[in-house]
Parts: C-alpha cells; structure tokens; sequence
C-alpha cells in the first residue's frame, strides 16, 4: 500500500473522501488537498496510467489493510478439532449442555470429535447417542465419517458447515 509523499507519479486519478471522483489531479495538489482534510491520500494500483489514488481518514487505509491480512491468515489455517467427551448414560440436561458446545465449537469454526466412553456391552447405547448428536446438530455441521466403534470407544468427527 503506497501512501502520501510515497506515491511518485506526477498526477493521479483522485476520488474524494465520499467516493466521488475528482478528476486527474497533479500529485502536489492531491497531496495538499490530503493535508487540508487531515486525510491519508492511498494509491490503490500502480498498473493503470495516471494511477487512481483515494483520500480516506487518517489510519483507516493502515487498520484495513492490517485487518485483511489477518482474515487471509484465519482462512489460510485448518480448523482445529476439539474434542468433547460423554458417557452412554448421560442425562438430558448433561446431553444439552454437550450439544450446545458442540454447537459453539461448530459455529467457531472448529471441527468437533464427539467420543463415548464404554464399557461391557454399551456399544450400542454409545451408538445411538452418536446418531442422535449427529441428528441434533446437523444444521450447523457435518459428519466426516461415519460412526467408528472400537474396543473401549465410540467416536464420529463433525466439521463445520461452510456458510
């Protein structure tokens, strides 16, 4: 981002602080116009001949670059997956209270891994309370796979939904 006494051209394609367009202005008295409206004069790109240059209020240019590059950098990482633990015979306030952080975890972007704990012959208690998670929270995530059963756990991993 090139502002102010940074920008070399010798005239630029001015557009005001309300998006109005001000005409090809020399780069003096943009700069000046600028100081006079206590703005910042930005150069949105160098490619075009004279290159179009916008006043917006001091720092604001800085705070919204700063702030893209933040969300490129969120978008660029995986989503973390977090994992939340139950039992076969929970109770329904308990399974509420579960569902909505999974819910939370969901709608933050992160990936949940739902795991039941068993023992003996819970497997298929375990089973059903997977499904019915799965059931409950599927407006806000999908499940990756289907439902794993092995030796001592159940589990199924939901990812967000995009959107």
């Amino acid at each position: 981002m090139i502002m102010n006494e940074k920008i070399k051209a010798a005239e630029v394609l001015l557009i005001g602080v309300d998006g109005e367009e001000l005409g090809i202005v020399p780069t003096r008295e943009a700069l000046a116009m600028a100081k006079a409206l206590k703005v910042d004069l930005v150069c949105e790109s160098l490619m075009s001949s004279p290159p179009p240059c916008r006043l917006i209020g001091r720092g604001a240019a800085k705070q919204a670059a700063q702030q893209e590059k933040q969300q490129a950098r969120k978008r660029e990482q995986p989503p973390k997956v977090k994992e939340l633990r139950l039992t076969p015979h929970i109770e329904e306030h308990d399974y509420e209270t579960k569902k909505s952080q999974a819910e939370r975890l969901l709608r933050a972007g992160d990936a949940v891994l739902l795991t039941v704990r068993i023992q003996g012959k819970e497997g298929a208690q375990a089973k059903e309370l997977l499904e019915r998670l799965v059931r409950d929270l599927a407006p806000c995530g999908q499940k990756q796979s289907g439902i794993q059963l092995s030796g001592k756990q159940a589990a199924v991993q939901l990812n967000p939904k995009d959107g």
